[in-house]
């Protein structure tokens, strides 16, 4: 598990920056279509500010009452219930209906600030070893769900600057958990091998995670990228 100060200090980090642009987005802008249909960049706007707000409700129910057996971060992805049709359209139909209820493009940028405040004030008081059930029933670490909130902001943060046509604005600490989470011992060289011209520096720093995460434009060959490690996360 990740240190709680580094984790917080990444979530942190990419918030700042996602606020900044969602207060800046035009009427136009937020209208625009992003990779995750049928959602715009309003709806995929209100699914992550929301994302966000769920480490909330999950603070304010009970502890589970065994701590053994708990999810990790990376087992938070797995092809359950949580990815199911039936959860998927759910999750589809409230963040469409959300967008179409706000008062204006900027609101979702507001919700941002607002419930980041109010989570930064109530992370404070919490013990590093707090755990919590996530609304899909997992029983969790806080500081694990905080790493799949800092994966949340990343990679919906590509799609939605892919969208709007600008450079990705992804913070190098937000980077770091993300990376943590896909490639954690993996071997750099094999993983280089594998993704050639992306996994090293000269790749960027975002682009090994694009290829794993169907963000590229191009299949990585993902049997290979098992065999090494590479986590694939199943994403809604």
């Amino acid at each position: 598990m990740l240190d709680r100060s580094v984790v917080v200090s990444a979530l942190e980090s990419e918030i700042a920056v996602l606020q900044g642009v969602l207060l800046g987005l035009s009427d136009s802008e937020v209208e625009l279509p992003t990779r995750c249909a049928p959602w715009d960049v309003a709806a995929l706007s209100v699914h992550t500010v929301g994302s966000l707000n769920q480490v909330l409700v999950a603070l304010d129910g009970s502890p589970p009452e065994i701590s053994d057996g708990l999810v990790s971060a990376a087992g938070y992805y797995v092809p359950e219930v949580r990815f199911s049709p039936e959860v998927n359209t759910a999750r589809v139909d409230s963040a469409m209906g959300r967008a179409a209820r706000r008062a204006d493009a900027a609101e979702p940028g507001r919700v941002l600030r607002e419930t980041w405040r109010a989570l930064a004030e109530r992370l404070v008081g919490e013990p590093v070893g707090r755990t919590m059930v996530t609304r899909h029933g997992d029983p969790m670490f806080l500081t694990d769900f905080l790493v799949t909130r800092v994966v949340e902001l990343v990679l919906h943060g590509v799609d939605m600057a892919d969208a709007l046509g600008r450079e990705p604005w992804t913070s190098p600490a937000a980077l770091g958990v993300v990376r943590e989470v896909l490639f954690e011992g993996v071997d750099p060289a094999e993983l280089e091998r594998l993704l050639p011209g992306r996994a090293g520096a000269a790749g960027g720093p975002l682009a090994a995670v694009r290829a794993v995460t169907g963000r590229a434009g191009s299949e990585a060959d993902r049997a290979a990228l098992e065999a090494a490690g590479v986590r694939f996360l199943a994403l809604g």
